[in-house]
């Protein structure tokens, strides 16, 4: 019996969830009535308590006994926004505005995957780093970075809990020159998603991006895992003239 209730307590949360993100309730304004949602979902009452109590410890709403229920905006974290035409500088600069945990670290034989795409030579060990990023105390990224070991040894432990890595990696005279990033979904392993706060299966936004030196060399390969309601990635473009037709084109680009 549990089951199929708590299903129905995830299909409210969501529900509503989507749209008080995509602003359906307005700004500032209340919910529609118990009686009514729990209606609208073809749920109980019960049932719909206990999706207004998840998005109540989300910050997302409170819940005032005898007014009913409104938006809360000053209680949810802010999304971070990344700019893709400017992912680097991104990066570091997200690096000094959020918080880091580092969840572990250790030096290690990279698989063939992880040594091709930093173009390692054999036998070269590589620092694998877990962290966590948080935005107003809450969880939004996980990060699992592979850095050469000659990098590695140019920083302490301490310091890559505290310090964005790029500007280790930049202290330690790797001239960060550019990148390749691909941009993907999964669904959240146990580990990942008791670090992040979510259910084990929610899907997550992925980014994988091996960073390169001048001389061609991989420094850093990262995979980052985050939660789309508090991240999100952003694109300025403009529509112009080019070989004939009309297409797209990055705002960094045009200028």
């Amino acid at each position: 019996m549990a089951g199929p209730d708590l299903s129905k307590t995830r299909m409210v949360y969501l529900g509503l969830r989507d749209r008080i993100n995509s602003g359906a309730f307005g700004k500032a304004g209340g919910l529609p009535g118990e009686q009514a949602l729990a209606a609208e979902y073809g749920v109980s009452r019960v049932t719909l308590r206990r999706a207004l109590a998840a998005l109540a410890a989300d910050g997302l709403i409170d819940r005032r006994r005898g007014a009913g229920t409104f938006l809360n905006e000053s209680g949810a974290p802010k999304p971070v926004v990344s700019d893709l035409t400017d992912v680097l500088a991104h990066l570091v600069e997200m690096g000094r505005s959020t918080k880091v945990c580092l969840l572990d670290c250790v030096m290690v034989d990279p698989s063939p995957m992880i040594a091709s795409a930093l173009k390692l030579t054999p036998g070269v060990r590589t620092q694998l780093s877990r962290r966590m990023r948080l935005i107003d105390g809450e969880p939004f990224s996980f990060l699992v970075a592979h850095v050469p070991e000659r990098l590695a040894n140019t920083y302490s432990v301490d310091e890559l809990s505290r310090e964005p890595l790029l500007s280790l990696l930049e202290r330690a005279s790797a001239t960060v020159d550019s990148a390749v990033q691909e941009i993907g979904a999964e669904l959240a392993a146990p580990d990942v998603a008791a670090a992040l706060g979510v259910e084990a299966g929610a899907p997550l936004l992925t980014m994988t991006r091996v960073t390169f030196d001048v001389n061609g060399e991989g420094i850093e390969h990262l995979r980052a895992l985050y939660r789309p309601d508090r991240y999100s990635i952003r694109m300025d473009l403009r529509r112009i003239h080019k070989g004939g037709k009309r297409r797209w084109m990055p705002e960094a680009k045009w200028q």
